[in-house]
């Protein structure tokens, strides 16, 4: 079994994100109105689900003890994956922190070290240039690292020492730092192509360095760029289906490529997730058809929400009047096979279609497969996916024939949560009880898929397919808890608790919109918190907690696990968790309101220190910090869109990370290692 290890809407100031960013990430998604106006509120069984609460408070350590650390190791270089009960509380997390800071570069803690592994424009396959600024092309940027990287995976490569797989995920372009004399409103057949090529993923051999925690890039055998174009399969209730037909592909089976690939997680059988997140931004036009007009503002697609790219010059199937279903055939969880480049990638509708985050995995002691998402909208849902189908050890051919189908049959649901001190919720932020920020939830299922692939609705009023499709409007049906940017979702490999990183949303509580509860307790939420799970994995019941209600330490309006908050670094707009071999939660953050750059936290989950937030690293200028691996014996982050302010141009850089001297800024994955070799924050 392997181990997995201007021209821009003026920004709202709720996060130090700059504008053109939003503008090219999102689709200026918090310049529009909310997508979700559902009344969202369900009228289930809440006495059921306290006395479910009771019931996991008494009995979550015997059901978390069993979990499946060992198929959920860190993904890494061999070193040996820790239980809680084999190292402290607090073990992993011991280095001076890196102070807030505005620097262009990577900053990290004193007696560490740092190195580019790949950066945009690298060479990834074995014919591809050297990357040249000046002189694109999209026949080369389909043979070189694409733009803007957002999560990664490290796998190691059986029978070779410090051999490993890196994939990394291309989430979305920004014409304007890519090419000089960039005219948004007039792009380019060629700069269209490129940015088409510099979208997917890359999946690319590195070799590491004994004594050190450098990464080179290698031209093996299993290198690849899977681009906006590249072939990829439906599969599940939506395959097939007339919502997804269109004139080039009239049997809804194949889909041309993959777009705004965010954050992701590797299955214990060595495959890749990734989630379409901010799919909507791509496409022009109006709907023609009411029916489908509506549909697409739930997703944030036509008329006001508009912001084209100018794709569909040179594409029609980014027209909405031309091809009205082509955006239902993005927005859902890609698996990819990175030890077979002639592999066909699927796109697992059974999981639901939504701005997912990631997709992240748990394995159940019996042996079955859940998968939690996050829809990374203000106001929507948390999601997770159960798998009819038990998890087939060992990795011959037929297990992994196998085990590449299970997300394609169970249930998924969406999240309900109910807070424990509803009348002391004022929008503040002050901490109602001793225990802190506290409840109980439901999991309402939506969708379940047979071995035939068919589904069955579970939401009154709409078929299998449309549920698959519109998962939001199903979400709404049953009034699914509206929160605060649910993004990463990981649940711990070493306590089987799982943890979700809610960005921020500035609109909670603002007029017509939604108030707050315990789960979002703030009004105007600019810093995000991150949320606690004690889920009854295969079932319906979880209670939860809020771990972290981040911002200034020095604010009323904060709160870490009830730790000491003159001990702690400042953090804002958690978006990407990870784990280490210790069992402590890593965040990385996007957006940092508390004017500094992005960086990397480490915090400690277990015993007296519980709640402790450490910052390790720092990004540089303009850029976010995404895709955090931690082993023991490095530390990697994708650098995203370093230099992207909106005062700054090709003509006028704010950043010249990584090469320096006058270079362009270019997104790249960076590695961390400590100076004498030994194990990080130890």
């Amino acid at each position: 079994m392997l181990k997995p290890l201007a021209l821009f809407v003026k920004h709202d100031g709720a996060s130090a994100r700059a504008a053109v960013t939003c503008r090219y990430k999102c689709g200026n998604a918090c310049a529009h109105e909310v997508p979700n106006k559902s009344a969202g509120e369900y009228f289930g069984d809440i006495v059921a689900a306290m006395s479910r609460r009771r019931m996991l408070q008494g009995s979550a350590a015997v059901v978390l003890a069993t979990g499946t650390a060992g198929l959920l190791a860190a993904c890494g270089d061999g070193d040996d994956v820790r239980t809680a009960a084999e190292t402290s509380p607090g073990t992993g997390t011991d280095f001076t922190p890196v102070a807030p800071n505005k620097a262009d570069a990577v900053t990290v803690p004193e007696g560490y070290e740092q190195s580019v592994v790949i950066r945009w424009g690298d060479p990834v396959l074995p014919d591809a240039p050297q990357f040249d600024f000046a002189n694109q092309t999209a026949a080369a940027q389909a043979k070189q690292f694409g733009y803007n990287n957002d999560f990664s995976a490290l796998l190691p490569i059986e029978g070779q020492e410090n051999g490993y797989l890196l994939v990394a995920s291309h989430e979305y372009t920004t014409g304007p730092f890519m090419f000089a004399g960039y005219d948004e409103q007039n792009p380019t057949r060629e700069q269209v192509e490129i940015e088409w090529a510099a979208h997917g993923l890359t999946v690319v051999e590195v070799k590491g360095e004994a004594g050190s925690g450098k990464l080179t890039p290698v031209l093996g055998k299993y290198n690849r760029r899977i681009t906006a174009t590249s072939e990829f399969q439906l599969t599940g209730p939506a395959a097939g289906s007339d919502l997804v037909k269109t004139s080039a592909d009239a049997f809804g089976l194949k889909v041309a490529g993959t777009l705004n690939n965010c954050s992701g997680g590797v299955t214990p059988w060595g495959t890749i997730l990734s989630g379409e997140e901010n799919f909507n931004q791509y496409f022009a036009g109006e709907f023609a058809d009411p029916a489908a007009k509506e549909r697409g503002k739930r997703y944030g697609i036509g008329g006001d929400n508009n912001e084209p790219r100018g794709w569909e010059r040179f594409d029609r199937r980014f027209d909405l009047s031309a091809e009205p279903n082509e955006p239902n055939r993005f927005g859902w969880v890609v698996e990819v096979d990175p030890w077979d480049p002639a592999s066909t990638p699927v796109k697992h509708t059974a999981m639901g279609r939504f701005k997912h985050e990631a997709a992240t995995i748990y394995v159940t002691p019996d042996g079955t497969v859940v998968s939690y998402s996050g829809d990374d909208e203000r106001f929507d849902y948390m999601y997770k996916f159960v798998s009819a189908k038990k998890i087939q050890q060992g990795n011959t051919a037929a297990a992994r024939k196998h085990n590449m189908t299970i997300l394609d049959e169970g249930t998924l649901y969406v999240a309900k949560l109910t807070g424990d001190h509803p009348d002391r919720i004022d929008g503040s932020g002050k901490v109602p009880s001793d225990n802190g920020f506290t409840g109980s939830g439901q999991w309402i299922p939506l969708l379940e898929t047979g071995a035939d692939g068919k589904g069955r609705s579970l939401v009154e009023g709409m078929s299998a397919e449309e549920v698959a499709v519109f998962t939001r409007l199903a979400g709404d049906k049953v009034g699914a808890t509206k929160m605060d940017r649910p993004e990463d979702f990981e649940p711990n490999p070493t306590t089987g608790k799982v943890y979700v990183a809610l960005t921020n949303n500035s609109k909670r509580g603002t007029d017509g919109k939604p108030g707050v509860d315990e789960a979002n307790p703030r009004n105007q939420n600019k810093n995000g918190q991150v949320l606690e799970i004690v889920d009854d994995h295969t079932g319906t019941a979880f209670t939860w907690s809020l771990l972290l209600v981040c911002g200034d330490p020095q604010a009323a309006d904060t709160y870490f696990a009830g730790f000491d908050k003159s001990k702690v670094s400042p953090i804002s707009c958690p978006d990407n968790l990870a784990f280490d071999p210790h069992g402590n939660l890593w965040i990385s953050t996007d957006g940092n309101a508390l004017k500094s750059n992005d960086g990397l936290f480490a915090v400690t989950l277990e015993g007296e220190r519980r709640g402790e937030t450490k910052q390790f690293l720092t990004v540089p200028v303009g850029a976010e910090t995404c895709g955090p691996i931690v082993t023991d014996r490095r530390v990697l982050v994708s650098v995203q869109h370093p230099g992207e302010v909106d005062d700054a141009s090709v003509e006028k850089p704010a950043s010249h990370w990584p090469d320096g001297g006058s270079a362009q800024p270019r997104p790249a994955v960076v590695t961390v290692w400590k100076q004498d070799g030994g194990s990080i924050g130890v």
